[in-house]
């Protein structure tokens, strides 16, 4: 099995094998006491910060780039690993929904996808919808959820790693205070202190789209708190983005965002909202990205389309949200969603550390869309110094006040796909979770790694949930540094049910000792 960068162990890999032998003889006793400490602490609790932000490895790590040159590489596609998502998930739910599918069907999960800390990521499916609900744009009464998945990797044989994904739990999201729904269209599942977010576009009340008491919920963008405990989640049909709890999935904070984004006419079709209005979001392309400075304090909200005042879908001005977690201030600023000659909308937005992101843009080409995938690229923009332009409307006035440096090409998934053998028409159409996972080694290499997700929108024609595992390494960052998340890895809740169970039993043998 691999070695993840983290493990004291490929540390004293790396010094070993480096010509500075003596660096490693004078780390040698730090080494073995982190190895049985990381060990100890890992079988009692479960609940660890990766080594890798350490105080005591980062010295090491910078040691060892000093005596071992890492050469200039790009990146490689390590492993994919896949989930079908023809099977049930783990709600335990057991109603039927209006398309006459399980209300515990699987189906796609790769909407959002987020690091939850120790190789286990969060995996977000969107709205079930269905062909034969015209009246409530083909929307189910499906209940707004997330999976726990972990990878595991092993020695590969036609890519360098085998991907072992596992289904861990999954989360139903809800809120403690009332939601509003359409007649008949409450989740059966409701009690009286607990009311389920679900997809059904007519679950709405009276106001704009940013009401937070609307039942309905298109979640789209998914990161976790550093501390491991809570969620962030963002959607298309306010767009909202909420904080619930990890392990009860309850809704424990709405952040206030900015009026402009918000659609005052609200419809149960999409059509209709885009018609009926003239400033905010555009119907179904709300806020589909969301990332999380890597110091837990911000969120960064990415809009899909331009918002109808600003050109609206296929525009060229997207606009990123920014939310200070505690104080919930926002700030927004313009990004050029050009390449080339022709506009795209954007489908994720992940950190790279507290002022540079990478950018997701696609087309909706390639398996699931019966044609073949042209673009699929990784962006990367800096916001250092970028224009708040949240008093600004129209495509040139935000496209003139960016303030920031035009964007720079990260990877192109395309072509990295193309080369190891994957055609066009079987790359997923719609690519649209991304996460940075754990390092890796690899023979002598070690790398960084970036997940991709796809999002199967529940049809079987888009084949498996596929989970892209992506090696890249500083060289390929063009001068930006990675400054990953520290995620506090937080056990299950049958992890805690066992933890309980054997401290009940640890009692008890004391007290027969006694």
């Amino acid at each position: 099995m691999p070695l993840r960068r983290s493990d004291p162990a490929h540390i004293l890999v790396m010094l070993l094998s480096s010509r500075r032998v003596k660096i490693a003889r004078l780390y040698s006793i730090k080494i073995t006491h982190q190895m049985t400490e990381f060990h100890r602490t890992s079988q009692e609790m479960n609940m660890i910060i990766f080594k890798q932000k350490s105080k005591i490895i980062l010295p090491m790590l910078l040691a060892i780039s000093l005596v071992v040159p890492i050469a200039h590489a790009t990146p490689v596609l390590l492993g994919i690993g896949n989930l079908p998502g023809t099977g049930s998930d783990l709600s335990g739910l057991t109603d039927t929904l209006e398309s006459g599918v399980s209300a515990n069907l699987l189906g796609g999960m790769g909407s959002g996808f987020a690091y939850a800390g120790n190789n286990t990521f969060l995996a977000l499916p969107n709205a079930l919808a269905y062909a034969g609900g015209s009246a409530v744009d083909n929307t189910t009464s499906y209940i707004s959820r997330f999976h726990t998945i972990s990878l595991s990797y092993s020695a590969g044989t036609t890519l360098p790693l085998t991907v072992t994904t596992t289904l861990n739990s999954t989360t139903l999201l809800s809120s403690t205070t009332p939601l509003t729904y359409a007649a008949g269209a409450a989740p059966s599942l409701n009690t009286a202190t607990i009311n389920y977010f679900s997809g059904r576009s007519d679950n709405f009340g009276a106001g704009n789209s940013l009401n937070s008491n609307n039942g309905r919920l298109d979640p789209e963008g998914i990161r976790v708190s550093n501390d491991g405990k809570s969620v962030f989640i963002s959607d298309e049909y306010g767009p909202y983005v909420y904080q619930f709890d990890r392990q009860t999935g309850e809704r424990i904070k709405s952040f206030t965002l900015p009026d402009n984004l918000a659609a005052a006419n609200l419809s149960s079709s999409g059509a209709s909202e885009i018609s009926g209005n003239v400033t905010g979001r555009v119907a179904n392309k709300g806020m589909e990205g969301l990332a999380i400075s890597p110091d837990g304090t911000t969120l960064f909200g990415f809009m899909q389309s331009p918002l109808l005042q600003d050109g609206g879908d296929g525009g060229r001005a997207n606009r990123i949200v920014s939310i200070d977690i505690v104080t919930g201030a926002t700030h927004e600023f313009a990004y050029d969603n050009r390449i080339g000659t022709k506009n795209y909308n954007s489908s994720e937005i992940l950190a790279l550390n507290n002022h540079e992101f990478l950018v997701l843009e696609r087309d909706g080409k390639g398996l699931g869309d019966g044609s073949k995938a042209a673009i699929k690229q990784l962006w990367k923009v800096d916001l250092n110094g970028a224009t708040d332009i949240r008093e600004m409307s129209g495509e040139a006035n935000l496209l003139t006040n960016q303030g920031h440096p035009d964007k720079s090409l990260f990877l192109d998934i395309r072509a990295l796909l193309n080369a190891n053998g994957i055609t066009d028409a079987n790359i997923p159409a719609k690519l649209e979770g991304a996460a940075f996972g754990d390092d890796v080694i690899v023979g002598a290499e070690t790398y960084h790694t970036l997940i991709l997700a796809n999002d199967n929108d529940f049809s079987a024609i888009a084949g498996d949930n596929q989970f892209f595992v992506i090696g890249f390494k500083d060289a390929d960052l063009g001068g930006s540094v990675f400054l990953p998340q520290a995620v506090a890895a937080i056990p299950e809740p049958e992890t805690y049910a066992m933890l309980l169970a054997g401290l009940g039993l640890l009692g008890f043998m004391v007290r027969r000792r006694k």
